[in-house]
């Protein structure tokens, strides 16, 4: 494993000569330990992309994805040993590791298709003047912040587009998950990604670094994923040079099931929306609003698969669920149930931390749930299904759009009419209709109200990184 920063093609030692450790979340020891970058560092590594900017640029487009195609290929053929690395720093189940790797490969080989796509348009002015020529060019150097919950698909997610656009990186990975960020680096290396193109940046000091990046009038594009409360700091940040943002913040995701579904279906759907990296997903259902008629049936059911998941170290083939990342999250994570069942919910399975090793929380269902319980307004971030009934459509859609949050919704009905119309009425970004997983690197990724700005993926992701130029021409 690497351990050191990446900038400007060469592996360096922080400055300061610091370093911090990364802990193994299944038993808390240390597995690495990793140059701590500070301001002057970050420096440093705007100076490499600045100076590797003209250059990249100017690459061919088809130069630029086949850069990326081989990228792709690498991380394919290593699937295995990155599954490995993700799951001994992050804590999730191999399984989870390794859908993880090839969803964050396919941002490659998307936006290595997507490279040679960004074309601009001519038009004649209404008024017939002139020609209305526009051209797309890259942005310029950008500033990537991305989480610990997919340490692998959160970089690529970002690094694909910006590369195919033209433009060159500072990422920026969470303290938590660093090697991953690293073995990427190594990878887009050996891909034929310039030196400077790339550079990455682990540190403890993310406010300062981040924060002394985007005073440097040469970053012109700042890309985070995290927390609700982080992204309004950054985005005040970035306003004082103006700096273009895209925001893929906090969620809140409804999982609406109404008496007409496929109740089969359902729990399989929210199975993989609950449960989907142990429940450490933005894109996570949060809330579960289930028709009266049919909740005691779903909850049974939901109970009975959590509570035959089997739980332990990640790294381990036979784990489903593993631990979570950090103390701070389980603690989180217990406290919220904790409120729920002091205010009357019941745990079906589940419920309390276990003793012992390790960042451990149990699979959990909670029936009777209040509606004002701190669990249905905060992301939970974990393996907990809260349960609440409705009577009625109009209610389902109210209890839905009650958040400040607006990421994802998950709706499961046996009518389609209803299922589309409940979808445009959800305020959400994304909704997963009689789906459980919506996250595709061909589709355009993103919230409304405080679950950000933008959009990662498809076609649009490649456009997040494009200024277009308007040219007023005769001819």
């Amino acid at each position: 494993m690497e351990t050191e920063l990446f900038i400007g093609g060469k592996w360096v030692p922080a400055s300061s000569g610091s370093r911090f450790d990364v802990l193994d979340p299944a038993s808390g020891e240390v597995i690495a330990s990793v140059a701590d970058g500070g301001e002057s560092d970050a420096v440093a590594a705007v100076d490499a992309a600045a100076e590797a900017g003209p250059a990249w640029a100017a690459t061919p487009p088809r130069v630029r994805g086949e850069a990326l195609r081989r990228a792709w290929e690498l991380m394919t053929e290593r699937a295995d040993e990155l599954a490995k690395l993700i799951s001994l720093e992050n804590g999730k189940a191999l399984v989870d590791a390794k859908g993880e790797v090839t969803y964050a490969a396919e941002f490659f080989r998307w936006f290595a298709e997507e490279a040679v796509r960004g074309a601009g348009e001519l038009a004649t002015a209404p008024s017939g003047a002139n020609r209305i020529l526009v051209t797309r060019q890259p942005v310029g150097v950008c500033v990537l912040v991305t989480p610990w919950n997919f340490p692998a698909a959160m970089a690529t997610r970002k690094i694909g587009p910006a590369l195919a656009a033209g433009c060159t990186v500072v990422l920026k990975p969470a303290s938590d998950t660093p090697l991953t960020a690293l073995a990427m680096a190594a990878i887009l290396a050996e891909a034929g990604v310039p030196s400077g193109v790339v550079n990455v940046l682990p540190s403890r000091s993310s406010g300062k670094v981040v924060g002394r990046m985007l005073k440097d009038p040469r970053v012109r594009k700042l890309s985070f994923t995290g927390s609700t409360e982080v992204g309004r700091l950054l985005l005040a940040q970035a306003a004082e040079g103006v700096v273009n943002t895209s925001m893929e913040l906090g969620g809140n995701a409804p999982f609406l099931v109404f008496a007409d579904a496929d109740l089969d279906a359902a729990i399989e759907g929210a199975m993989i929306a609950k449960m989907r990296n142990g429940g450490e997903a933005c894109t996570a259902a949060n809330r579960f609003y289930v028709e009266a008629p049919v909740a005691a049936d779903f909850s049974q059911r939901l109970a009975a698969r959590m509570s035959q998941l089997r739980v332990g170290p990640g790294t381990e083939e036979s784990t489903q669920v593993g631990p979570l990342v950090n103390e701070d999250t389980v603690a989180k994570v217990d406290s919220l149930v904790k409120g729920a069942l002091e205010a009357g919910a019941k745990a079906e399975t589940g419920g309390s931390r276990p003793e012992g090793a390790g960042f451990y929380y149990p699979p959990t269902v909670l029936t009777g749930v209040a509606p004002d319980s701190a669990i249905l307004r905060e992301e939970i971030f974990g393996p907990v299904a809260p349960i609440v009934t409705f009577t009625g459509e109009d209610e389902a859609v109210r209890l839905a759009n009650d958040t400040e949050y607006g990421l994802v919704a998950y709706v499961y009905t046996g009518d389609l009419a209803r299922g589309l119309r409940v979808s445009e009425a959800i305020e959400a970004g994304m909704v997963g209709l009689n789906r459980g997983l919506v996250s595709d690197p061909a589709a355009p990724f993103g919230g409304v109200k405080q679950s950000g700005i933008g959009r990662e993926g498809g076609h649009e992701g490649l456009l997040e990184y494009l200024e277009s130029k308007y040219i007023a021409v005769n001819w």
